[in-house]
């Protein structure tokens, strides 16, 4: 018994340094990977915030050409100390000169004049709070969603048309890449077959996000195209057709023509025509409600997509185009980058042109 108490005691004697050794350096390393794993939770949250504070911020940095005619003109009215006639006289001014248009200028103003002679507006501060949430609901209303119908047991076609130079082609290959994103097969067919340089465009395109592609001759048929595109999408089970169309200016009766002939073809396919989007080129201002105007007789145009809205002054067109065709804006571009074409956001919109 006494020899197992001495043999008790030497092991005690000789182990505990070990023990104590071990438990301290356990007890380090647990505590340098919990500061470690703090560090970088702070980290990733400290870059999560900092990246969502500048996505949060480049819609309003990057339209502040359309942000200036507004914000120039809401700084002078709350000077004053009252609303005045050269109050109304510079918000009618500027929002005439973002190509607001002159009929949604009027019903945007009339209530807040009436609101203003009934003295239930009397601050600038007030009238420039109500002139927000009215231009806001000028937009609201409008349904923005993609028409993507997954139902179909057949491709989706999207007709993407528009006047030379206002992006089609580059609008047809950021979506491709979006959708390529989103899990879903693309076909791009290059109907624009009387511009060399646009099946060259879509075929880099269709490279880079992962689609195929049907092209025809140059200065083919262009319905034979969407045809030939459609065709080998249903065969292979693609989801999507996007098609570009011709593109020469909007006021040539042959063009129009065409594409109501690219329109009932596409109809007539096993396929279905879920979207036609117009895409326009916000730097052309009025010009592009009468765009919106002569595509939609021919085309029955679903959507809008405003381009280059970050380099016009004239982001205002939104407004004339809802409110006067009732065609919703569904994406504008504010870049060159694929992320640039984003979802048109109405009250982020009208926020960033007042901020």
């Amino acid at each position: 018994m006494l020899g197992l108490n001495n043999f008790a005691q030497q092991f005690a004697a000789e182990t505990s340094p070990k023990v104590m050794l071990l438990l301290a350096l356990f007890v380090s390393v647990f505590g340098i990977g919990v500061v470690v794993a703090s560090r970088r939770s702070r980290k990733t949250s400290y870059e999560t915030s900092n990246k969502l504070s500048n996505e949060s911020l480049s819609v309003r940095e990057k339209l502040s050409k359309s942000r200036g005619s507004f914000t120039s003109a809401i700084s002078v009215a709350l000077t004053r100390s009252s609303i005045t006639q050269q109050t109304w006289d510079e918000l009618e001014e500027a929002l005439l000169r973002a190509d607001v248009g002159v009929a949604t200028t009027t019903r945007v103003l009339a209530p807040l004049r009436e609101l203003a002679k009934a003295k239930k507006i009397t601050e600038p501060s007030q009238l420039i709070l109500e002139l927000q949430q009215q231009m806001t609901a000028q937009l609201s209303a409008n349904s923005r969603q993609l028409n993507f119908d997954q139902s179909l047991g057949a491709p989706n076609i999207w007709l993407v048309v528009g006047v030379n130079g206002a992006g089609k082609t580059t609008t047809i290959g950021k979506l491709s890449a979006q959708q390529h994103a989103l899990g879903r097969s693309v076909l791009l067919a290059a109907g624009d077959t009387f511009r060399a340089a646009a099946g060259e465009q879509l075929e880099t395109w269709a490279k880079r996000s992962g689609a195929e592609i049907v092209r025809g001759a140059e200065g083919g048929d262009p319905s034979s195209v969407i045809f030939d595109g459609v065709a080998r999408a249903t065969s292979r089970k693609i989801d999507l057709v996007l098609a570009d169309t011709a593109g020469r200016l909007q006021n040539n009766t042959n063009l129009m023509e065409e594409l109501a002939k690219v329109r009932r073809v596409a109809d007539k396919s096993s396929a279905k025509v879920t979207e036609v989007l117009l895409v326009i080129d916000a730097t052309t201002g009025q010009n592009g409600l009468n765009q919106a105007k002569q595509f939609s007789l021919a085309t029955q145009v679903t959507g809008v997509v405003l381009t280059k809205l970050d380099g016009s002054a004239k982001g205002g067109i939104v407004f004339a185009i809802e409110t006067e065709l009732a065609i919703p804006v569904k994406l504008v571009g504010l870049g060159e980058t694929i992320d640039d074409l984003v979802a048109f956001d109405a009250a982020e919109f009208v926020s960033a042109l007042f901020n």
